[in-house]
C-alpha cells in the first residue's frame, strides 16, 4: 500500500464513520429516545448499518465525544442512548466553553453579556407567553424562593432552576438551549462570589420581583426585572475580581442606574 492509497482508505473510513454517528444521531431524534435507551450490541449496530465493527467503533467513540451514547458490557450490555442530541450538544458546548473560560481565551464578562442579550428578551417573552401551568409552577417557585432567602446553597440552586425555566416557559427552543448552556457554565463560578449574606438576600428578592413579573403577565417589568438582577450579579463578580474578600459586596443597583449602564439594544 502507498501512503497516498492509504491516506485515501483513512480518509474513506473517516467519511464512513461520521456518515455512521449522523445515522445514529437522526435515528435517536426521531424516534424520540431517552437516556437509558438501548441501541443493541455493537455487533448488531454494525450490521444494521452495514459496516465494519471498527468503523462503528469510530462512529461510538464520536457519539461518545459528544456525549450522546454510552457502552456497557456484561449481561444485557450493549449501547445505549446517553442523552438526546440537544443534551448532548449543549454537554459539549458546556464543557467547550468552559475550557476556553478557563484558558482565558474568552472572558467571563463576555460570558455574562452575552447571558444579558439572551435572558432579558426571554423574560418579557415568558411574561407573555406563561400558560396556566407554568403561572402555578412559577408560584411554587416563589415559594421555594422564599424558604431559601438565607440559605447559600439554596439560592444557588433555586437561581438555577429559575433561568432553566425561565427559558423553557419563553418558548423559544433555540435561544432557551444556549441559556441553559450559559447558565451551566456560569452556575459554578458564580456561586463562588455569591456568598456573602447581603448578596444571598438581594439575589433572593430580584428572583422573587422577576418572578412575580412573569406570573403577573407583565412583559416590561419581567425584562426590567432580569436586567436587574444579571447587572447585579455581574457587579457583584466585578467586585470579587478587583477586591480582597472583605471589601463590602455592591448594593443593589436601581433599575434606572441599569437603564443608563446597559448598551442600546
Amino acid at each position: 500500500m502507498t501512503p497516498r492509497s492509504g491516506a485515501t482508505e483513512t480518509t474513506a473510513s473517516h467519511s464512513t464513520s461520521h456518515a455512521v454517528a449522523e445515522r445514529i444521531r437522526s435515528f435517536v431524534a426521531g424516534e424520540r429516545l431517552q437516556p437509558g435507551d438501548r441501541l443493541g450490541r455493537e455487533e448488531d449496530l454494525a450490521r444494521e448499518f452495514g459496516v465494519s465493527r471498527p468503523t462503528l467503533r469510530e462512529a461510538l467513540r464520536l457519539l461518545s465525544s459528544e456525549h450522546l451514547v454510552r457502552a456497557s458490557k456484561g449481561p444485557g450490555g450493549g449501547i445505549f442512548v446517553a442523552a438526546t442530541p440537544e443534551e448532548g450538544i449543549g454537554l459539549s458546548l458546556s464543557a467547550t466553553v468552559a475550557t476556553m473560560l478557563d484558558a482565558r481565551s474568552i472572558e467571563l464578562d463576555e460570558l455574562l453579556e452575552t447571558r444579558m442579550l439572551l435572558e432579558i428578551p426571554l423574560a418579557g417573552l415568558a411574561a407573555a407567553r406563561a400558560s396556566e401551568h407554568d403561572v402555578v409552577v412559577l408560584r411554587a417557585l416563589v415559594d421555594e424562593v422564599n424558604a431559601a432567602a438565607s440559605d447559600h446553597a439554596g439560592t444557588i440552586e433555586v437561581d438555577a432552576r429559575l433561568h432553566h425555566l425561565i427559558a423553557q416557559i419563553a418558548d423559544n427552543r433555540l435561544a432557551g438551549a444556549l441559556t441553559g448552556w450559559i447558565v451551566d457554565v456560569l452556575q459554578p463560578r458564580l456561586a463562588e462570589v455569591i456568598e456573602p449574606a447581603v448578596v444571598v438576600s438581594v439575589i433572593a428578592d430580584q428572583h422573587r420581583d422577576l418572578l412575580e413579573a412573569i406570573v403577573r403577565g407583565d412583559p416590561v417589568a419581567a425584562e426590567r426585572a432580569m436586567r436587574e438582577h444579571l447587572v447585579y450579579v455581574r457587579d457583584v463578580a466585578h467586585a470579587v475580581e478587583r477586591s480582597s474578600a472583605s471589601e463590602v459586596a455592591p448594593e443593589r443597583t436601581e433599575p434606572s442606574d441599569i437603564q443608563d449602564r446597559q448598551p442600546p439594544r
